[in-house]
């Protein structure tokens, strides 16, 4: 019996031997960040190659494709009614959010940016619109309006705009997961603006921890108080909420999340959604449409899709803060 005791320690050893041979060949954890569509990134892979120049230019490939904010990319010369040719990136990106705009009922639509434009939270200045200017852009504004055909975006109005900065951070922390994964890394941590994806394990060899920011008023990103900390690996996760993007006009509050279905800003309780998804172009998009939807037709969406994860924390009747959070949100709340 005790021999059999010894073997089993001496396996244990060895195993433990070999995975601690394993993690040091894979090399050092290494850490790069940068500035890339008007956002930091920050970047954590275990790798014995320095694969900062790779990242940069798939970065700067995919600020070509997709940046509203860069005036010779793909996006912007489509808005523009110029004639091109999308490429993969662009392709790939409008596919998911066509699918997930049917998803969400037209809660997620990323031809929404004349409305936020209009409402002055989007890349150009906007004033204060009237009930007859929303009406005159609702005629441009819906995702039924624009379509794919041989590369080339077909729109039935030439006013008609497309926006994929909801979908666009996470879609490009995907392409940089998938950079490193065909490096062969498999510990990493990217983040975009606070777009996630996680991979494997840290340097202290545990799950990547990931902190939720309570949703406390603050349009200047000074207050970082953590609501909860999440433990992540092997999946996508993204953060939308109303407490940082809004503004007051004659006493009222105006968040900076439009319904592209009434074309006016939300006005609901649900502060902050951050959704777990398996790539985070889907968790992006999903965040934003449930701060379009709200808490109970939220709940109801995640009833129906319960492969999608998500931890909402909204207001109650008296203003304090409560949580609701899927059932397989407990892999992650440790």
């Amino acid at each position: 019996m005790k021999s059999k005791k010894n073997i089993i320690w001496l396996l244990l050893l060895v195993v433990g031997t070999v995975w601690i041979l394993v993690r040091r060949n894979e090399g050092s954890y290494q850490q790069i960040s940068g500035l890339i569509f008007g956002t930091i990134y920050n970047i954590t892979y275990q790798s014995d190659k320095d694969l900062k120049p790779e990242i940069e230019a798939e970065l700067k490939r995919f600020d070509a494709s997709l940046s509203p904010f860069n005036k010779t990319s793909i996006i912007t010369k489509v808005n523009l009614n110029e004639d091109i040719i999308i490429d993969t990136l662009f392709q790939n990106c409008f596919e998911r959010a066509m699918s997930i705009s049917k998803a969400t009922n037209g809660a997620f639509d990323i031809t929404v940016a004349p409305l936020v434009n209009a409402w002055g939270f989007g890349f150009k200045n906007g004033e204060f619109p009237d009930s007859a200017m929303i009406d005159s852009l609702q005629l441009i504004i819906g995702y039924q309006k624009v379509k794919l055909e041989d590369g080339i975006v077909i729109k039935e109005d030439d006013r008609i705009m497309l926006n994929c900065s909801a979908i666009a951070k996470g879609y490009a922390v995907d392409v940089i997961a998938d950079l490193l994964n065909k490096n062969g890394v498999r510990n990493y941590l990217v983040d975009i603006g606070g777009e996630i994806v996680a991979k494997g394990r840290n340097s202290r060899d545990g799950l990547w921890r990931i902190g939720v920011n309570k949703p406390v008023e603050d349009s200047l990103s000074i207050n970082q108080e953590i609501q909860t900390i999440l433990q992540l690996t092997d999946c996508g996760m993204a953060t939308s909420g109303n407490y940082r993007n809004f503004y007051h006009k004659d006493g009222k509050k105006y968040a900076h999340t439009i319904d592209p279905r009434t074309g006016y800003p939300v006005e609901h309780n649900l502060l902050s959604a951050t959704v777990i998804a398996q790539d985070c172009m889907t968790a992006d998009a999903l965040a934003t449409a449930f701060m379009v939807m709200g808490l109970e037709e939220t709940k109801a969406y995640l009833l129906k899709h319960p492969k999608i994860d998500a931890y909402l924390i909204y207001s109650d009747d008296q203003g304090d803060l409560k949580t609701f959070y899927s059932e397989g949100m407990w892999n992650y709340i440790r």
